[in-house]
């Protein structure tokens, strides 16, 4: 072998090297971002049915809707920091991202916290349930699938718009139960596609990171919290029709 072959060699042989040494780093990853993708929607959700059932059965809950102001306050909070979060994630750190998202599960608990006066503790257990192993087949369904979602995610945003609007036009307009009910049913099969959807996206974006790095974690975070916005939303819509009032 001469000189030149040898080179060649070693450089073939330290190509081979740095890619499998990539390979290695990616797995490892795509492994820890998925990870805290689950754990961070897991932690909010424990904390807002905490933080719900806390003001349930506090005085407090009579404050809170006996004032139209902090009500309105608290939901106007809630969007603020959804889209401060999204739009200001690679400005802020990671301890600063963690933080907002906890505080919006704090602030959606108290929101949320009315369905304990008005449905039966059972009835909200029972479809807490069908909510998690609807919402589990389905983040299944999108992680696995080699079928491409990215158009249905399209349909599916300008259908979850559509029925935003007729929301508000049947609770100041229309004021039809049975109206309320189709956009009820209609909400479970957009957030339905939407998990499989969302499931998909965060999967492929915990693939293309290199490193399980700070900058990643905090897209991790974004995961987390549209899965878990994708979990309330179903549970809320499922709850409008199977859950039993008091």
């Amino acid at each position: 072998m001469n000189e030149k072959d040898f080179a060649t060699m070693i450089r073939e042989r330290e190509g081979s090297l740095n890619q499998q040494e990539r390979e290695r780093y990616l797995s490892q990853a795509f492994g820890i971002l998925m990870r805290k993708v689950y754990l961070w929607m897991t932690m909010a959700l424990v904390i807002t049915g905490i933080s719900a059932y806390y003001v349930a059965n506090s005085s407090f809950i009579f404050t809170l809707y006996n004032t139209p102001a902090l009500l309105w306050g608290l939901i106007i909070a809630e969007l603020a920091i959804v889209i401060g979060l999204s739009a200001a994630i690679n400005k802020l750190s990671l301890t600063m991202a963690t933080l907002m998202f906890i505080i919006y599960s704090i602030i959606n608990g108290v929101t949320l916290s009315s369905i304990f006066l008005i449905y039966t503790t059972s009835s909200i257990t029972n479809v807490f349930l069908i909510t998690a192993g609807t919402f589990g087949a389905m983040a299944f369904v999108g992680y696995t699938t080699k079928a491409d979602l990215s158009s249905l995610g399209k349909y599916l945003l300008m259908a979850l718009i559509g029925i935003i609007i007729a929301t508000v036009v049947n609770v100041f307009f229309v004021k039809s139960s049975g109206f309320d009910l189709i956009i009820c049913y209609l909400g479970v099969l957009i957030f339905v596609g939407l998990t499989a959807y969302d499931s998909q996206k965060i999967k492929e974006m915990c693939m293309s990171a290199e490193y399980a790095d700070e900058r990643a974690q905090k897209f991790a975070i974004l995961g987390a919290l549209t899965l878990y916005l994708d979990f309330i939303n179903l549970f809320i819509y499922l709850l409008r029709i199977f859950g039993k009032r008091d």
